[in-house]
């Protein structure tokens, strides 16, 4: 098989993890138990030793097409000939009765006429790096490696082939064949559901879907794609801590072939703001409060010795070691294939005004700030007051020299505003005079060292003159008016230079070197900063003009990976959630704005 687009993938997942099923009936990617545990399919970057579970018609070839049961994340897909039509549903069983282990079915029914098929299910444990064996157990096979088996079950005979099983057989209208993948430490024998049993399960799973969808209050144009981001994000959702993953995959390209690989399994702190934000705005408190419970975990965590990470592990662990898989081949050769992620031991100061800003919105609507919780933000805000001077590697995490971003200055002013806000909101004690001193020196060196007249914009850092999209969140903090003519300027520049259509660069690495070679597509999430900034700068036409356009770039199921590449194609880890965010945050301000002028 040769790698499929990264596009050609829908997901599925139980609030603990995440599997990648493709058009083609092949689920490449799963790590379980957990999102960040290692991969037990891994076809995704390596087609040859990275193991996966594929049903595919005989012959191949024949035309298919992949959805979402509405408004789930029960994955349907169908094979078409003219002797028959399959679907293949895929689900994990999530609810009431889903039980601990990680468990995926895979239910394969004639809808008309018959049509032959084949299954082969060959895992690759911990990251291909593990050998295993396979035995028969009483109603299908156990793959056994350290620590870890994988229990496979089915009414349709498998047979043994190396290191995989096998079988090949015939539906006919009306029939169903049920594989049955479950991730358990034990090697103990399984026993195949039956067909009511597993009609329960997919009954259940349907109606917990549809009744967290139902509590969305979004109501506005693009219900949807606004609807298909957030069942996302609650996909995302690590149910023990209420972290959200940045992404369930790691080390996909920014740039097929490039070393811009990343492992985005992890739950960002920059994050924080657009999370809450966006979950408070379509009516998901219960997540909301979940993640600010996390977040003020992290917080207590950070003691002066120990200082707040830029990112955490969906646990809340902190180390996050990076290393390299040399053993695998990288998506379509891309290597190096990175484990871990080596920007958590960076200098970030942009995070102290995204979490500050989190914890303004949640306390403003959703649970009031607690004695405790106000104390710990107070030792971080004193901190933004001693390192918002010092250079630091900005929120694109460049593994380059440290300077002085523009972002991140903004971002440590976001943090003493939005502490000096909440201490006057709930009359908390607080130092307002030094804050308020800081925040204003921030303001003052901002508008001086950050703005180049050359550029007629807000540069990406002190005493260069290159331009970054990040530039474009200035309306959205409230740093900038929404009509002064300085955010005009920086918006009109970022259109000439880093812009094509809808698609944004976050900046282009040939004028902001940032310690790695190759290029990179365009962010999504940039283009959806875009069309905030329009927004708020009351150009609506342009604004839905530039949303629209972007919606026309997701994939066939309304999922965004990071990057755009030159040719539309999806680049970088998907599905990401940040995209997700900042889609449903544009939809929602341009929904109000759009209404307000009507």
């Amino acid at each position: 098989m040769a790698y499929a687009p990264i596009e050609d993938y829908g997901v599925i997942g139980n609030l603990h993890t995440v599997a990648l099923v493709g058009k083609d009936g092949a689920i490449d990617w799963w790590c379980a138990p957990r999102f960040d545990s290692p991969s037990l399919f891994g076809a995704l970057l390596d087609d040859v030793r990275g193991g996966r579970c594929h049903i595919a018609p005989v012959p191949d070839g024949i035309q298919h097409r992949q959805f979402y049961f509405p408004d789930t994340n029960v994955l349907i897909t169908r094979f078409m000939s003219p002797d028959g039509v399959v679907e293949i549903t895929d689900f994990m069983p999530v609810g009431p009765d889903a039980g601990n282990a990680p468990t995926i079915v895979r239910r394969v029914e004639a809808v008309r006429g018959t049509m032959r098929l084949t299954f082969r299910c060959e895992p690759a444990f911990d990251y291909a790096r593990a050998t295993h064996h396979v035995t028969r157990s009483a109603q299908g096979v156990l793959f056994t490696s350290d620590g870890a088996t994988l229990a496979l079950t089915s009414a349709t005979p498998l047979e043994i082939d190396g290191g995989a099983a096998i079988a090949e057989f015939t539906v006919r209208q009306g029939e169903q064949r049920t594989f049955v993948l479950v991730a358990t430490a034990s090697d103990g024998a399984h026993a195949h559901p039956g067909d009511a049993e597993i009609d329960a399960a997919f009954r259940e799973t349907v109606a917990y879907w549809h009744g967290w969808l139902a509590r969305c209050t979004y109501r506005g144009r693009w219900r949807e794609i606004v609807h298909r981001s957030a069942l996302l994000l609650k996909l995302l959702t690590y149910a023990p801590t209420g972290a959200i993953v940045a992404a369930p995959t790691m080390s996909l390209p920014e740039a097929v072939g490039g070393p811009r690989n990343w492992d985005y399994r992890y739950t960002w702190i920059r994050d924080a703001s657009f999370t809450l934000y966006a979950l408070v705005r379509i009516g998901f408190l219960d997540e909301a409060r979940a993640f600010t419970v996390w977040l003020h975990e992290r917080i207590q965590g950070a003691a002066e010795e120990t200082p707040l990470q830029v990112m955490y592990g969906i646990d809340g662990r902190r180390d996050l070691t990076e290393t390299t898989l040399d053993h695998l081949e990288g998506y379509r050769g891309s290597r190096p294939v990175r484990l871990g992620n080596a920007a958590h031991t960076q200098p970030q100061h942009d995070i102290y005004g995204e979490l500050l800003d989190a914890i303004y919105l949640f306390n403003k609507y959703g649970t009031p700030t607690a004695h405790h919780e106000w104390m710990n933000l107070r030792r971080l805000l004193d901190r933004v007051c001693q390192v918002w001077q010092e250079p630091d590697a900005g929120i694109w995490e460049v593994r380059s020299d440290l300077r002085h971003f523009v972002h991140s200055k903004v971002m440590c002013w976001v943090a003493l505003d939005r502490g000096l806000r909440l201490a006057d909101k709930r009359a908390f004690p607080a130092p307002r005079d030094a804050w308020r001193a800081a925040r204003d020196a921030i303001y003052e060196d901002v508008m001086a060292r950050g703005w180049n007249e050359d550029a007629g914009a807000f540069v990406q850092a002190y005493d260069r003159s290159a331009l970054d999209a990040s530039s474009l969140i200035l309306p959205i903090v409230l740093f900038v008016a929404q009509r002064d003519p300085r955010l005009r300027s920086t918006v009109d520049a970022i259109r000439r230079t880093l812009t094509a259509g809808s698609l944004v660069h976050r900046y282009l690495a040939h004028d902001a070197p940032d310690g790695l070679s190759g290029a990179e597509g365009t962010f999504t999430m940039c283009s959806f900063w875009l069309v905030e900034a329009l927004t708020r700068m009351g150009d609506l036409d342009e604004a839905r003009l530039t949303f629209e356009r972007m919606l026309s770039y997701a994939n066939h199921l309304g999922l965004y990976a990071e990057q755009i590449g030159a040719s539309g194609e999806a680049l970088g880890n998907f599905p990401q959630a940040f995209t997700h965010l900042s889609l449903i945050t544009a939809a929602v301000n341009l929904d109000r704005a759009l209404d307000q002028r009507r």
